[in-house]
């Protein structure tokens, strides 16, 4: 179910056990060859493969396109909210979520960004909550929920990264049209910056063009067998999210 096309009455007699997905996304640079939209058209792209197979178990909410995108800001057009005010964006929408009585909430990742400001607000819900124990508040990076690809996908190579094969293929796939020149796009490697460390960064700091991996081996045909994949993987995540008793540790 989409929420956007569904009356108030219609989401007030909904069942309350009804999970809620809130895709998250980004409006920020990929690359000099992808669209600045690139995050948040992948992840409804997923979204609406897992809504088509769901169909009236779960209601997904519109695609939240602003995203924490600070460490993008040196490359026109990249828009973001404050650290501070993304937090508390993300704050609301699930407060939003649990005052019309709903327990159930996924935020659906959609950009590397999102995840840890995702996990920290979630983190202070519960705490606010700390007396229910109805409650299920999970964040899911939609490339990261189980399947590996890469051994399935002919020419499919590493991992994802940002405007990489794997981004590039996809976009050509749902939107060739707005895919610019990748096969000139050379190489950028993510390298070793102090790992296992977490190191603060800026993208700058590892590509000065914007993007990391290797777009020039994309193909339309890969990035239809990973939506495949990024979608059924969803799909198998949420039957969890339903199937949960709605009380236990374990799901």
């Amino acid at each position: 179910m989409q929420l956007s096309e569904l009356s108030w009455p219609a989401v007030h007699k909904l069942p309350p056990d009804t999970p809620v997905v809130l895709p998250i996304a980004a409006l920020e640079q990929h690359g000099p060859h992808l669209p600045l939209y690139t995050d948040s058209f992948l992840v409804g792209e997923v979204a609406r493969r897992a809504n088509e197979e769901l169909g009236e178990l779960v209601l997904f909410a519109p695609v939240m396109w602003l995203g924490n995108s600070h460490h993008h800001l040196d490359f026109a057009g990249t828009m973001t909210a404050a650290p501070g005010a993304y937090l508390e964006m993300l704050r609301t929408m699930v407060d939003c979520v649990l005052a019309h009585g709903f327990k159930r909430i996924v935020l659906l990742n959609g950009h590397g960004g999102n995840s840890v400001p995702g996990q920290q607000v979630l983190y202070e819900v519960r705490q606010a909550h700390r007396e229910r124990k109805d409650l299920l508040l999970l964040l899911a990076n939609y490339w990261a929920l189980g399947s590996d690809p890469s051994p399935s996908i002919p020419g499919l190579k590493h991992k994802i990264e940002h405007a990489c094969q794997w981004e590039t293929s996809m976009m050509l796939w749902l939107r060739p049209d707005l895919v610019g020149d990748f096969r000139a796009v050379e190489k950028a490697e993510w390298g070793n910056p102090f790992q296992p460390a977490s190191r603060a960064w800026t993208m700058p700091d590892v590509s000065p063009q914007g993007h990391v991996g290797d777009p020039a081996l994309a193909t339309p045909e890969i990035g239809e067998a990973l939506f495949r994949v990024f979608a059924a993987d969803v799909v198998a995540f949420l039957r969890r999210v339903t199937g949960w008793d709605g009380r236990s540790w374990n799901g």
